[in-house]
């Protein structure tokens, strides 16, 4: 028997949800209704998608894998049924974009996808650069729309913000670290561990505050500007790390394995946005791409 789309939406809502009861909670239908549709589709697929566990559920390897093949699956069928429904010209010319680095790899790339889907006869241009800089282009026209983080943005008085993600940090661990074994996990559990840190430039501040928020300078590790390097070294034993969990994933890209905890105090949260000059006229084309951004607002 072939997937439906509806197993494909309760899966989806499981995977970012992380427990049946909450994504049955979000569909408003019952928590059987989602389990037997993960069921079906783990048995249709020959895979399993998630590991059970008392608190709720951790997707495996290989239900990571089908995760973004089947946001694709929705996301072009929402395309499908826009471009159905749209009864304006679609927008030519040209989009300048620009990014920074760390939602270049995480938001940046699906939403320029489904943006290219619905506007093909748009040519788009993109630049991943500091947020000041970023900031710089955009008052000066010459970026039209920008993916940033939000939570540091300096001339808030020039320019119009779209939040499309907030993200708490998160704890971790290789496995078998001791602190995995806690559902949540105070600041204080984390003296004399080894940090891993990253230090792009549109956390800096960001991290200032969480290292604040020790009371004492962590031990640091190693210090890199590289997700995958924080990954790799955790997975393997090297340190322990603090980062936002929209970056979060549960597999080095050796295939070790990483769990992420939550962790209990007042830590600083990283905001994602779409951000824009405040006042200007707005093309066509910056306008839809404001609303493919919003509509890949994670559901949480």
């Amino acid at each position: 028997m072939a997937f439906t789309l509806k197993q494909l939406r309760y899966f989806v809502a499981v995977a970012d949800i992380g427990t049946v009861s909450g994504a049955a909670q979000a569909l408003a239908i019952s928590q059987s209704a989602v389990t037997e549709a993960v069921r079906e589709l783990e048995a249709d697929l020959g895979v399993t998608l998630f590991e059970r566990h008392p608190r709720g559920l951790d997707i495996t390897h290989k239900g990571h894998q089908f995760l973004r093949h089947a946001t694709g699956i929705l996301s072009g069928v929402a395309d499908a049924r826009q471009a159905l429904s749209h009864e304006t010209a679609r927008p030519k010319g040209r989009l300048h974009v620009g990014a920074t680095s760390l939602v270049a790899g995480y938001v940046l790339s699906d939403i320029l996808s489904r943006f290219r889907r619905a506007n093909p006869e748009v040519e788009v241009t993109a630049l991943e650069d500091s947020g000041e800089y970023l900031e710089h282009l955009l008052v000066g026209g010459e970026l039209d729309v920008a993916v940033m983080v939000t939570s540091n943005l300096r001339d808030r008085m020039a320019l119009q913000t779209e939040i499309l993600d907030v993200s708490p940090y998160q704890l971790w661990l290789p496995m078998g670290h001791p602190l995995a074994t806690q559902t949540s996990v105070g600041i204080e559990d984390l003296a004399g561990e080894p940090m891993i840190m990253l230090t792009l430039d549109e956390i800096e501040e960001a991290t200032r505050k969480l290292l604040s928020a020790f009371g004492a300078r962590p031990r640091v590790a190693f210090r890199t500007r590289s997700v995958e390097a924080v990954r790799s070294l955790v997975a393997t034993g090297a340190g322990i790390a603090l980062l936002p969990e929209m970056v979060y994933r549960p597999w080095s890209l050796e295939g070790d394995r990483i769990v992420s905890r939550d962790v209990s105090g007042s830590l600083p949260v990283v905001q994602v946005g779409v951000v824009w000059r405040k006042g200007a006229p707005l093309p066509q084309a910056a306008r839809e791409f404001i609303v493919a951004a919003q509509s890949q607002r994670p559901q949480r």
